[in-house]
């Protein structure tokens, strides 16, 4: 029992952490000085995303977009374009207007902690045919859609960009992404999108409020390329004023474990074209609304949708919720790295409990 003690009190003070991405971090008093450790503390099917492990710490000092064809060294534009791994920092809390959205290259971390960074009121985060990146401790909200135009995307290459469409975080032929501590809110199309074969992509510690259409896996019903793609969504809470879509899958693998809904006004969990989805250990607390109990939406006829794979294990239903599963045997086999072992729905506001942005001090435990 001493040995026990002392170790949760060796980062001076208890550990607030409460589930394992959490641990692998919060309970640390150098994280300011050590911020690269969270590099290896991902979990489920992003767990291989190291973002800008080993490249140089480079810190954001002015929250401008003026420019995006020669964005100015010192704003977060210029790091996230720069080629080669890059740990990108913010010397104080800001708000960022984009004025394009902001298109981040392979090996990079957009690392918020120590500061209230806010993405808001201009473009979105798009990843697009880029790998291994880590986006952390953002306020993502009040995305708008961007005209496109001419744009910078590396030191060394521009070209035209067509309209965005307004997500918050959208993730396009990417592989190896892990998406952390983001709140996010209110924007004009999706939250999170995630297409074009994308995948590797974990999904943790979130807290989504205020918002129509939260999460889109897959974009097409003509697109089956996106059976490659597997997502992990976990310990995050899906709060107040979201209506459906957290989220809604296309042909892939999709992991939804130890997450909190204690809202939405149509659905939680929806899809179509054979998605496979095992739900684990997260509690659903249905809306008062008899005509929303159902949290699952499938988009097809009983008569096909019933062979489709969607499980549930060890979820907690409050309030008349009803999780509608299907299918057999899960068609594919998932390597242990991949997986989020679930603890049972009851513990899911201990694991949830500090989802969305943390307020971290240097020299203290996030």
């Amino acid at each position: 029992m001493g040995e026990k003690k002392k170790k949760k009190n060796k980062s001076g003070g208890p550990c607030k952490a409460t589930n394992p991405i959490d641990k692998c971090w919060r309970c640390r008093k150098d994280w300011a000085t050590d911020r690269q450790r969270m590099a290896r503390c991902a979990r489920g099917f992003g767990h291989l995303a190291t973002g800008g492990l080993g490249g140089k710490i480079y810190i954001v000092t002015d929250p401008g977009d003026v420019d995006v064809l020669n964005p100015r060294p010192g704003t977060l534009r210029w790091g996230a374009i720069q080629t080669g791994p890059l740990w990108i920092t913010f010397a104080r809390s800001m708000i960022i207007e984009l004025k394009q959205e902001l298109l981040v290259s392979s090996d990079k971390t957009i690392d918020g902690r120590g500061a209230q960074v806010h993405i808001a009121n201009g473009g979105g985060i798009t990843v697009q045919f880029a790998r291994n990146v880590i986006i952390h401790n953002l306020h993502v909200h009040d995305v708008k859609h961007t005209a496109g135009g001419m744009m910078r995307d590396s030191p060394t290459h521009t070209g035209p960009r067509t309209k965005a469409d307004g997500d918050g975080i959208s993730l396009f032929g990417s592989t190896n992404v892990w998406i952390d501590h983001i709140s996010m809110s209110n924007c004009e199309d999706g939250l999170v999108d995630v297409v074009q074969s994308s995948t590797g992509v974990t999904i943790s510690n979130c807290h989504f409020t205020n918002h129509n259409d939260v999460m889109l896996f897959g974009a097409s019903d003509s697109y089956p390329q996106d059976q490659v793609m597997q997502i992990t969504v976990a310990f995050n809470h899906f709060g107040r004023g979201l209506v459906q879509r957290m989220p809604r899958c296309r042909w892939g693998f999709f992991h939804v474990v130890n997450n909190d809904y204690t809202h939405w006004l149509m659905y939680a969990i929806g899809g179509s074209n054979a998605p496979t989805i095992i739900s684990q250990g997260n509690r659903y607390i249905a809306p008062p609304n008899m005509a929303a109990k159902v949290i699952t939406k499938h988009y097809a006829d009983e008569g096909v949708w019933k062979n489709w794979v969607w499980h549930t294990e060890n979820d907690l239903f409050m309030n008349g919720a009803v999780f509608q599963p299907s299918g057999g045997a899960v068609p594919r086999k998932v390597k242990k790295d991949d997986w989020v072992k679930p603890k049972p729905g009851s513990y899911v506001t201990r694991l949830t409990r500090n989802s969305g942005t943390l307020e971290c001090s240097p020299g203290k435990p996030c």
